[in-house]
Parts: C-alpha cells; sequence; structure tokens
C-alpha cells in the first residue's frame, strides 16, 4: 500500500489521511521500516474506510454558487437561533455572531465573547451544528480545550463525541 511517512523525534506510531487521501504515518526515528509496514497492513481496513469518509467529506465543499448562496443566507438565522438557545440553557452571555467562510474551522470564540461560525457548517446534521454551538458557548467559560471544558459540553450533550465525530475527516 502506498503511503507517506514522517520520521521524527516521538514515542508512537500515528495514522491519519492526508488531504491528498494518502494515507500519512508519522513514525519514531528508531521504528523498524517492517514494523512501520506491520502496522499498515494491521490498519489496512481502517484506511480504506477513511479514505472513503475523506472523499465524501470532501464533496460537501463541492457547490456551485447558488447552493453556496442558499447556505450562507440560511446559516444567520438558524446560527442565531441555536446559540440563542443553547446559551439560555447554559446560562451564558455571548456578545454577537458572525458568519465567515473559514475553510478548516467550524467556529470560533473570541476572548470578548463574539462567536464566528462557517457557513460550511451548515452542511451537517443538526445534532453536528449543535455541537459546535455548544463548544463555542462552552469556550465563555474556558478558553481551553481542557477537562472541564468537556464535562460542560457533556453536561449539556451527553453523546457530545458521537456529534463531535460526523465533524471530522
Amino acid at each position: 500500500m502506498n503511503y507517506k511517512l514522517i520520521r521524527s523525534k516521538r514515542k508512537t506510531i500515528e495514522l491519519s489521511i492526508g488531504d491528498d487521501f494518502i494515507p500519512l504515518v508519522k513514525a519514531p526515528l528508531k521504528m523498524s521500516t517492517e514494523d512501520i509496514e506491520n502496522f499498515i497492513l494491521k490498519h489496512e481496513k481502517w484506511i480504506k474506510k477513511n479514505i472513503i469518509k475523506k472523499h465524501e467529506h470532501a464533496g460537501r465543499f463541492s457547490l456551485n454558487d447558488e447552493e453556496i448562496s442558499v447556505l450562507k443566507k440560511r446559516a444567520l438565522p438558524y446560527l442565531t437561533e441555536r446559540t440563542e438557545y443553547f446559551s439560555k440553557l447554559m446560562g451564558l452571555e455571548y456578545s454577537g455572531i458572525k458568519i465567515t467562510s473559514a475553510k478548516k474551522r467550524f467556529g470560533s470564540c473570541s476572548r470578548k465573547n463574539s462567536i464566528c461560525y462557517s457557513w460550511r457548517l451548515m452542511q451537517y446534521t443538526a445534532e453536528a451544528i449543535d455541537y459546535v454551538v455548544v463548544h463555542e458557548l462552552a469556550h465563555i467559560v474556558y478558553k481551553n480545550h481542557g477537562k472541564d471544558f468537556y464535562k460542560l459540553i457533556e453536561k449539556i450533550l451527553p453523546d457530545y463525541k458521537k456529534r463531535e465525530n460526523i465533524l471530522k475527516l
């Protein structure tokens, strides 16, 4: 199987699918090529499944101008409504909402508690969108991704890991 290899001063081996749909292996400097190839063979099923997922995900961003326009128009009212709902549920106040065209970030929360969402988020399910909303609102309380941050998210969305996985790849 074709793959890209990056060796570095690390202790563990890591496997991911690159933007070019080629498996990317990050391995310790001293790990043998044989061990790396055995690792890849052991994870062949995972690799194939995740290459397919990555292709499906990439297809979400193949939109024509009209489709993009529709998503952009829907984004602000929908995301405002969801943010308002969850902010009341969580007892939190945000200072504003802005819609961006970010490609790699679904949302962000500024130091002044202003929340930005990418219109691209509108291509996902309602449960995935709600996860991003709750995630960004949780940053009003915790400006990091520590244990307490995720405990707050879990209090609101007990199945947050499932929702988070919808957004991955």
